[in-house]
């Protein structure tokens, strides 16, 4: 049942067929309520009653009339099939993994919504502040009027790793100013998603937000379509502004036309302050998703949040996961197994350190969690068992006996697929790319946020949650908590009350970007993207 818009509130109606309304006259009725005028002992009057299938008729309409009042005191779950069921109801996962109740008493509901669990971190008043330079501006003017430098790029991967590009590919089209053609998304090779940059996000958005930034570019001009694009297949890692000029500038005055491809982490996270803002901006402003995009993805939060707040968990537990960071799922020894011969089949799949064994890397916090591991970080971080759980991801190696700890602990455990409508979900099937986006829209609306490894999905959601105000990200301190997890033979009270203390600084507030070299600054938007207004006059003063 969807959620109405405009009201939470929700009617039940039951459905009676005509012969039986027909066949309950008034006089029929009357002889149920009134009294006969024949002289009858009780007794006798409650047999000529029981006798009468047109009483049963009626207790069945009175029974309904009543399911339908009680509707209105407690409103019904937009999922529910059932309008006279208020305890209990099921609901299938389409993709087979688990069922779970969508409906909780109003007792253990009141209990979970007012639970620790849900408070939000302290913002210090940080908020965006993208105020960029006199110089940067008026650069500004003369680069959007240039007509004779084009650059093109070829973005690749998953949505959000094409996201990465995408920002990156703005930055650089301003270094060169350079006009930017609108970015070409390479056809993924695992998902076969042939979907096109507008298909996933708002192009005519995407222009004006950067329109006194960056001029872009739907094709080529005709002036510039029978020029061979200078193409450049291998720009290192981490390149500065500098070194993009010097190595390519000359080459986009003399041919007009540059071909970038694989930029996935080449541009320096460490650039002017002007440039973090405007990948700040692209990242948090521009990149806008397509309107039949962003409609669904809020109706779905909208579902989320009918019965109060919610958590939104991103689950890496994937096959190709468990395969490309040398880890194991633990699951059986059939699926480590598994594993281990994916592994040694295709070598190049592992991503980094594959000197190491499996179990440093567990203990050195490269590995995703599983899903037992969510389940006691969760409760040691005070979720309670009434959580409403919107999990984003792909399909989980080992299927629904994978998800098992989750859905025993948190029952009201829910995708996409069992949110949505049917028939709201086919104009993005066999689409990756558009799923994915779907998941990043609940995902980053959610009251809390977790990753169960960190990943560019993780860490853009992390970066867009700071910036809407630093809402509650947990971000899972691995490395420290291992061994406690580990540790059998620690109390689970102690063992909750030291994991509580390792995270209560790692969860959505407010953190320097320059306390460390080389992080992204949309992931860390302070301090170039956003300020602190109390900061800002006492430094003033």
């Amino acid at each position: 049942m969807a959620v109405s818009k405009s009201s939470n509130k929700q009617r039940s109606y039951i459905s009676v067929p005509a012969q039986i309304i027909n066949s309950i006259s008034q006089s029929s009725l009357d002889s149920l309520i009134q009294p006969p005028k024949k002289k009858q002992s009780s007794t006798a009057k409650l047999r000529v009653l029981l006798k009468n299938p047109r009483f049963f008729i009626f207790l069945i309409f009175v029974f309904g009339l009543l399911c339908m009042l009680r509707s209105f005191e407690y409103p019904m779950t937009p999922f529910s099939q059932n309008p006279c069921s208020v305890s209990q109801e099921k609901a299938s996962i389409s993709s087979g993994f688990s069922s779970s109740q969508l409906s909780i008493g109003e007792k253990d509901q009141d209990i979970g919504e007012q639970s620790e669990f849900w408070k939000q971190p302290e913002g210090m008043g940080y908020r965006p502040c993208l105020d960029f330079s006199e110089k940067y501006r008026k650069e500004g003017g003369e680069i959007v009027k240039d007509r004779t430098k084009y650059l093109m790029v070829v973005v690749s991967g998953g949505m959000n790793q094409q996201r990465n590009q995408i920002v990156d590919a703005v930055v650089i089209a301003r270094i060169l100013g350079a006009a930017l053609v609108v970015p070409i998304l390479q056809v993924n090779v695992i998902w076969g998603d042939e979907s096109e940059f507008a298909d996933i996000f708002d192009l005519e958005h995407f222009k004006n937000v950067l329109a006194n930034d960056v001029r872009i570019v739907s094709s080529l001009p005709s002036t510039h379509l029978m020029t061979r694009p200078v193409e450049e297949k291998r720009t290192p890692l981490h390149v500065s502004p500098e070194w993009i000029q010097s190595r390519y500038l000359r080459r986009l005055r003399r041919d007009g036309v540059l071909l970038l491809r694989g930029l996935d982490s080449r541009l320096s996270k460490d650039l002017p302050s002007d440039l973090q803002k405007l990948r700040c901006k692209v990242a948090f402003q521009a990149l806008r998703f397509a309107p039949s995009i962003l409609e669904l993805g809020n109706n779905l939060t909208e579902r989320m949040r009918s019965k109060g707040p919610y958590l939104a968990l991103h689950l890496r537990m994937e096959k190709d996961v468990w395969v490309r960071t040398g880890c194991l799922p633990g699951l059986s020894h059939e699926y480590d197994e598994m594993i281990n011969n994916e592994r040694k089949a295709r070598p190049k799949l592992l991503t980094s350190r594959s000197n190491m064994t499996y179990h440093d890397r567990k203990l050195a916090g490269l590995c995703p969690l599983n899903a037992l591991e969510v389940v006691r970080l969760l409760k040691a971080l005070g979720a309670p068992s009434s959580t409403r759980i919107y999990w984003a991801g792909g399909v989980p190696l080992g299927g629904r006996e994978a998800l098992l700890p989750l859905t025993r602990e948190f029952p009201h455990f829910y995708n996409k697929e069992d949110l949505a409508l049917p028939g709201e979900l086919e104009p993005f099937a066999k689409k990756a790319s558009l799923m994915a986006a779907i998941d990043y829209i609940v995902s980053e609306n959610s009251d809390v946020f977790m990753a169960s490894h960190g990943g560019n999905m993780g860490h853009a959601i992390q970066g867009h949650r700071a910036y809407a105000g630093h809402k509650k990200t947990i971000i899972p301190n691995k490395r420290q908590m291992l061994p406690y997890f580990m540790n059998s033979s620690l109390p689970e009270a102690e063992f909750n009350r030291i994991i509580l203390d390792l995270h209560r600084d790692s969860l959505g507030q407010p953190e320097l970007r320059t306390s460390k070299a080389g992080r992204d600054v949309t992931k860390y938007p302070i301090p170039e993207c956003m300020c602190n207004n109390t900061i800002t006059q006492h430094s003033s003063a």
